[in-house]
């Protein structure tokens, strides 16, 4: 090392590559290694005795591990589509506005202010079955005469979490959907309406195929954020009631710090991860393809 003399930009990025490396890459390294040990928090020394895959079978064993990942799967998709669908509505509605168009969009971005732990404790609150804004609603309006259980009955738990995870991410897919919309170049819908398209038929050939990629952005981004969702969970339902909203990262906390199994749980994360791969890949196909696709026409 006496002749090793680096240069001046190996010197200068070095301080930030090894605050990278150790705050990023040794604590993988270690969650990886620590994944085909059994190590638990209460028993520091079994995090020295390697079992080889023994977690990662035990994960496709395991029937708790399958609900959550179908629980993920379920709400992944039911909420990226209404997010979608509502946000492709702002953003069409915003862009046709002659007036007041920066303060709708500024209107828009409200919901990503907050944080997900107090979109939690907001939505735990409104969907309260004896002091909670919704059940007050319906009764005052006289749709319902009874308290409904919203956080205690697990298919309406599920569906409180899915509204509040979609009222938080909705100007996601707005903003930038809208972006696609101020972005598009006018010519192609006049000629659509000179050849007498119908409004929906310019929206379908015309106006969707350019924002498409706008939206498999807003996707990508989204698919990441839901298939590691865990605040707004945790915060409404922890979980339950009896484990019927638990998803994927819930399960992993649980496991990690409640039965204190770090080991299985860093399994399970590290096997979880393979879920927002495949979804980043298949919305990254999408994209590609609709780009593609923009260039090939326009």
């Amino acid at each position: 090392m006496k002749g090793f003399k680096p240069s001046a930009p190996i010197l200068l990025l070095l301080p930030a590559f090894v605050v990278l490396a150790a705050v990023v890459l040794v604590p993988l390294l270690l969650s990886l290694y620590s994944s085909f040990t059994p190590f638990r928090l209460t028993r520091p020394e079994t995090f020295f005795v390697l079992i080889g895959f023994r977690n990662y079978f035990s994960i496709l064993s395991n029937p708790d591990f399958w609900y959550a990942f179908g629980r993920t799967v379920l709400l992944l998709t039911v909420a990226l589509n209404l997010e979608m669908l509502l946000g492709l509505g702002l953003a069409m509605l915003v862009e046709k506005a002659t007036r007041g168009q920066r303060i709708l969009r500024t209107l828009m971005m409200f919901p990503m202010m907050f944080s997900p732990i107090l979109v939690g404790f907001q939505f735990k609150f409104m969907f309260n079955d004896n002091i909670g804004l919704v059940n007050n609603a319906l009764q005052s309006l006289g749709i319902t005469q009874d308290a409904i259980p919203w956080l205690i009955e697990s298919h309406l738990a599920f569906t409180a979490i899915t509204i509040a995870e979609v009222w938080s991410s909705t100007s996601i897919f707005a903003i930038l959907i809208l972006a696609g919309l101020l972005a598009m170049p006018k010519e192609p819908i006049e000629a659509a309406r000179v050849d007498g398209c119908t409004p929906w038929q310019t929206f379908r050939y015309v106006t969707w195929p350019f924002v498409m990629p706008f939206a498999y952005i807003a996707m990508t981004i989204r698919s990441l954020d839901v298939a590691r969702a865990y605040d707004i969970v945790k915060i409404m339902t922890d979980g339950g009631p009896a484990g019927r909203t638990e998803l994927l990262w819930t399960l992993v906390g649980r496991t990690a710090y409640s039965d204190a199994r770090m080991g299985l749980a860093n399994a399970m994360a590290y096997f979880s991860i393979l879920l927002s791969i495949a979804f980043t890949v298949y919305f990254y196909n999408k994209l590609a393809a609709a780009r593609a696709q923009i260039g090939a026409e326009w």
